[in-house]
C-alpha cells in the first residue's frame, strides 16, 4: 500500500534526533558490546543502557565514557531485546489504530 508507513521507519526518523530527544529505544555496539539505549523518561536522571541478550544496565552517561568498561547492574526482568521488542509492538499497535502518517 503506497503511502503506508512502517515501523522501521519511524525508529530510522526518530534516530535522525539527539540521543537526549529520542522517544524510542536504539541499538549501539562498542568495544564488542552491543546495548539498547531507553529513552529518558521525564523523572529520570538519565537514560539507561540495557545489554541486548542480559537482564543487565547501566546508566548512559556511564556507557558514553567507559563502554566496555561501564558497570552493568542486574535488572529482574528486562534485557535490551525486551525494550526493542516492546517499542515495537506499542509502534504496530499505534499504526493498526491510525495514529501515524505516512506523510509528514
Amino acid at each position: 500500500m503506497p503511502g503506508t508507513i512502517t515501523i522501521d521507519a519511524i525508529f530510522a526518523e526518530d534516530r535522525m534526533n539527539p540521543p537526549a530527544e529520542r522517544c524510542l529505544p536504539w541499538i549501539e555496539s562498542r568495544d564488542g558490546i552491543t546495548v539498547v539505549i531507553e529513552p529518558k523518561p521525564h523523572w529520570a536522571e538519565d537514560l539507561r543502557v540495557f545489554r541486548l541478550e542480559r537482564r543487565e544496565y547501566c546508566r548512559y552517561a556511564d556507557w558514553l565514557v567507559d563502554v566496555g568498561r561501564a558497570r552493568f547492574y542486574g535488572h529482574i526482568d528486562t534485557s535490551g531485546d525486551d525494550v526493542m521488542q516492546n517499542a515495537r509492538a506499542m509502534i504496530a499497535r499505534e499504526i493498526t489504530e491510525g495514529l501515524w502518517d505516512a506523510v509528514r
